[in-house]
């Protein structure tokens, strides 16, 4: 049976200094995500994630939210981020999501798409690639988690004032996905799109399809009938 409607977000970049930010999700998915047959985050859904062994009255909440929103019946699908790989399967059943690999594909409408989180198509930023394998390699991993939470409390903030300089720095062209890698999955799947987040460039063109951040305002990719249209949460009172 073809889904009727089907919603995606990405780079929400929940943090407990960030209010504004956790009430509009909220908001989405209380009076905006019941309507549709399934929700897909694409990554970045945190600022940063250190393990799901971590507990806070911020997380609890935003675990019980999910939790209520799929015990509804909404099916919520989620994929790794560069902020929060290490999302695991006991944050995904106390949520009751279901979690899934970069890449995923699906179809929708009679076309193939590719989802992804969209980091691993910026490959002219060598520095990032480089993090990107070992942040998303099982063994490093495990050792991490192995490490108390506030050591990696500590790794985490400094983790995120590096990038946060670099950024300043880099060329925005080599922060934005390579047209090369974007034909090169396209071809590998024989997909017709990709939809993808990370760069903060929100777009829709004839076979790439690209996530807002919520920094500014919340928004969400809405396909249907009607086809593929990025929307903004006016209204999160």
């Amino acid at each position: 049976m073809q889904p009727h409607k089907i919603l995606f977000i990405s780079d929400l970049h929940l943090d407990p200094n960030q209010p504004s930010i956790t009430h509009t999700f909220f908001y989405f998915l209380e009076r905006i995500a019941p309507t549709a047959d399934a929700l897909y985050i694409l990554g970045d859904f945190f600022e940063s994630y250190i393990g799901d062994d971590e507990y806070s009255d911020f997380l609890d909440s935003i675990i019980n939210r999910l939790h209520r929103a799929t015990q509804s019946g909404l099916p919520i699908f989620f994929m790794h981020g560069n902020r929060d790989f290490l999302v695991g399967k006991k944050f995904a059943k106390r949520t009751g999501m279901t979690l899934i690999s970069d890449p995923t594909n699906i179809t929708l409408y009679n076309q193939k798409i590719v989802l992804m989180h969209g980091d691993s198509l910026c490959t002219d930023d060598k520095n990032h690639q480089r993090f990107r394998k070992i942040a998303h390699n099982k063994f490093y991993q495990k050792i991490f988690l192995s490490l108390p939470l506030s050591f990696r409390q500590t790794c985490a903030n400094k983790l995120r004032e590096k990038s946060m300089q670099q950024n300043k720095i880099k060329p925005a062209e080599i922060m934005d996905v390579n047209q090369t890698a974007v034909n090169d999955v396209l071809k590998k799947y024989n997909a017709e799109k990709i939809i993808h987040g990370h760069t903060h460039r929100p777009m829709i063109s004839e076979n790439r399809i690209v996530l807002g951040a919520w920094h500014e305002r919340g928004n969400y990719l809405r396909v249907d009938e009607n086809g593929f249209n990025i929307l903004q949460i006016t209204d999160n009172r």
